[in-house]
């Protein structure tokens, strides 16, 4: 299809000093969690974005310093010595391979340091350690340990012009920067040239910037990435109107263009730039981001979860943004400019906002994605979240069992991987499985793409089928016809309350009674909540609990939310989104109790006792209802009683069964169900698809060489080849 007129203006050219990008779409820095130590999957992740048509990709911020760390939270990239410089020239040169150019952030974290992988103590502007982490360590920098600092940043903008960046970015934002706690009237009570006035706040940032911008000459755009407002709403923070429009006016002619964003000043606060759709809506940062467009004639990034073409071609049309930048975006899709560019808008995969792939990195591992789940696969597995090789036995049939959102994207998978025929059976008449009525909750509607676009995709193979209302039995599967059968048959909420804090049902819970519910009989069934007072227990820690509670309360219900755990919906600190649920949870008037187990269902009343103290005195609640979220069960019957039967199975000729999704184990995230149906679909004309084929590891084996890991590798897999990798000195 041809592309939307509408949007042309996304694909005009820009200038940003002596570099040009070929449209405006600008992957803003995102942390990964591959960093310094998995250097080709940062490469090959950064550089799908750029095969998906991003003019700009950026490296997560890269550390200036070998003693300025933040160890805990995710891997680091650093620039902060020249056995750096192979690391980030493989991501620059997979860049301009495909036409992008490449960024690289430079960063100091100062009294954020973490310490945990140096042990060493993060300078900053004045010796008040960290708001956020209270076990940092900080030191006040003197003038000898400014300029040291100074000449980090222009040593680590060599490096990134050795390595063939097109952009130097010194960050100031997102709970880390330096120059941004020197800025701040919060952080900064020095009395010397540093301190004091705006203006001598504003000097560090100001001479890293000239100074920077002297080193790398003509050769890089050189840019800063500046918290335009903090949401601090006082002096002692930036206000958009104020300090933020006053630096932009101090610093703007030392920089090619702005990139800007709002709100994640420190480390408890990064959710207000990583706004979730709970709670904040696309271009949720516009209004300030606005505030200070009259400041510059310099263009301006700015990001706030863009997923509709029209709103970014209206932003860039009216000079509201002149690039439209994306993290969340560009990882649920790495080919969304493509798509806009080919017309191809029902394609996109748009992000959910659910942070599922931030949560990961906060937790110390790799970023994942619920709607991309080839999503940090690209070199490790070789995958391509556009390109699926003809499978081997692509003239078998198959049978996927189970309608939900891993047997969804199995039975896309396998239909692009060109199998004969690929019928997807739903035993409800909609698709989507849990998710069918997860984005009825509140807040979650956007979670709703998880279903869309797989249905999407579904109607536009020609090879597969999709059947729905129709629930298969043993003699039906075995009467299929078909030469493969995967069982996707999901789970469902534990209806007498079996939980793993207790690793037992709870006696005396049965959801057969009229006033004990689980989340499917509220939101499916539509089964009455009895009377004012209402138990949510919640052992699953997530989103459902919490959500049912808010549902429950915004209904009129008393709501009493009991966890085993510490406090309520612990996955969400991951995430982003308790900052913003346990205010609104507290405004509702849901009671919190924290680190109970309920030991025994009465009758409309509810015993238990403190988790950690078995001789503490019972807790005792009276309720008119209780809502049981306490674990899922899956629904493995079908593929159990199949497999039990071998010779039936030769005798239907079926050569392989398996099973994928919750229907094999219960998933925390939906992510990882969809990864677990998509893994077996890429690998379904293996030996044994059951067992993953293993992947490319980039730690260091002692003994290995780059030809020891490549043949790792299937060769027979659709990579991307990755030897160059390894083989570099």
């Amino acid at each position: 299809m041809p592309r939307d007129p509408r949007h042309d203006v996304l694909f005009e050219p820009l200038r940003i000093g002596p570099k040009l990008m070929r449209n405006r779409f600008y992957q803003a820095p995102h942390c990964v969690g591959f960093g310094a130590e998995r250097p080709g999957a940062e490469a090959y992740l950064r550089a799908m974005k750029a095969e998906g048509g991003w003019a700009v990709v950026n490296t997560e911020a890269a550390l200036v310093s070998p003693e300025d760390d933040y160890g805990g939270f995710t891997t680091q990239t650093r620039v902060s010595d020249d056995r750096q410089i192979a690391n980030l020239e493989l991501y620059v040169e997979r860049a301009h391979e495909h036409g992008a150019l490449a960024g690289i952030q430079l960063l100091a974290m100062g009294r954020d340091a973490t310490g945990m992988s140096t042990r060493e103590p993060g300078g900053g502007a004045t010796r008040a350690v960290s708001d956020s982490l209270w076990w940092a360590a900080a030191y006040e920098m003197d003038r000898d340990d400014i300029r040291e600092l100074e000449d980090l940043y222009v040593a680590a903008a060599l490096r990134a012009r050795r390595a063939g960046a097109d952009i130097v970015n010194i960050a100031g934002a997102e709970g880390a920067g330096l120059p941004l706690q020197f800025l701040m009237a919060r952080h900064n009570r020095r009395t010397d040239e540093y301190g004091g006035s705006f203006g001598n706040r504003a000097r560090l940032w100001l001479e890293v910037l000239e100074r920077v911008r002297e080193a790398v000459g003509d050769e890089c755009a050189v840019t800063t990435r500046l918290c335009v407002d903090t949401l601090h709403g006082t002096a002692e923070g930036i206000r958009a109107e104020e300090e933020g429009a006053a630096f932009i006016e101090l610093a703007d002619h030392l920089v090619d263009f702005w990139d800007l964003q709002v709100g994640g000043e420190t480390l408890d606060r990064w959710v207000r730039d990583a706004g979730t759709s709970r709670f904040y809506p696309e271009d949720f940062q516009g209004r300030w981001v606005r505030a200070v467009r009259s400041c510059t004639d310099k263009p301006i990034v700015g990001v706030g979860r863009f997923t509709n073409p029209d709103t970014m071609a209206e932003l860039v049309r009216t000079r509201k943004l002149d690039m439209i930048g994306a993290a969340r975006p560009s990882i649920a899709d790495p080919f969304l400019p493509k798509k806009i560019d080919e017309g191809r808008l029902g394609d996109i995969r748009e992000c959910i906002g659910c942070n599922v792939c931030i949560s990961r990195v906060n937790a110390g591992a790799h970023i994942i994605c619920t709607q991309n789940p080839t999503l940090g696969e690209e070199y490790r597995r070789g995958w391509h979240p556009e390109r699926f090789s003809t499978a081997r036995n692509a003239e078998a049939s198959v049978l996927v069992v189970g309608g939900g959102p891993a047997g969804m994207e199995c039975a896309i998978t396998l239909g692009k991987r060109g199998m004969a025929g690929v019928h997807l059976v739903e035993a409800d008449a909609e698709l989507g499985g849990h998710f069918h009525w997860v984005p009825r909750l509140p807040g979650l509607a956007e979670w709703g793409r998880v279903v869309d676009w797989r249905k999407n995709q579904l109607a536009a193979l020609d090879n597969v089928s999709v059947v729905t209302g129709t629930r298969l039995n043993v003699a039906d599967v075995l009467d299929y016809g078909a030469d493969i059968i995967v069982c996707a048959t999901g789970s469902h909420w534990a209806t007498d309350g079996l939980n793993g804090p207790s690793q037992s049902p709870v006696p005396g819970a049965d959801a057969a009674l009229p006033w004990i519910l689980t989340p499917e009989q509220i939101m499916v069934d539509d089964k009455p909540v009895p009377g004012e007072r209402v138990v949510v227990y919640d052992c699953e820690s997530y989103f459902v609990g919490v959500s049912l509670a808010e549902r429950l309360a915004r209904s009129g219900h008393q709501v009493t939310l009991i966890t085993p755990m510490p406090g309520p919906a612990m996955y969400l600190g991951l995430t982003g989104e308790a900052i913003e649920m346990m205010p609104l949870l507290a405004e509702l008037g849901v009671e919190i109790v924290p680190a109970h187990l309920i030991t025994e269902v009465g009758d409309r009343v509810l015993y238990g006792r403190p988790r950690h103290d078995p001789g503490a005195s019972p807790a005792v609640w009276e309720t008119d209802a209780l809502v049981l979220t306490t674990q899922r069960i899956a629904d493995n019957g079908l593929y159990r009683a199949l497999k039990a039967d071998r010779g039936a199975l030769r005798a239907a000729e079926i050569s392989g069964l398996y099973q994928a999704g919750d229907g094999r184990a219960p998933r925390q995230q939906v992510a990882d169900a969809i990864f677990d149906a998509h893994r077996l679909a890429r690998e379904i004309d293996t030996a044994d698809p059951r067992r993953p084929l293993p992947y490319v590891p980039e730690e260091r084996l002692l003994g290995m060489t780059a030809k020891d890991y490549d043949a790792i590798v299937d060769p027979s897999r659709d990579d991307v080849g990755r030897s160059t990798v390894l083989e570099r000195p």
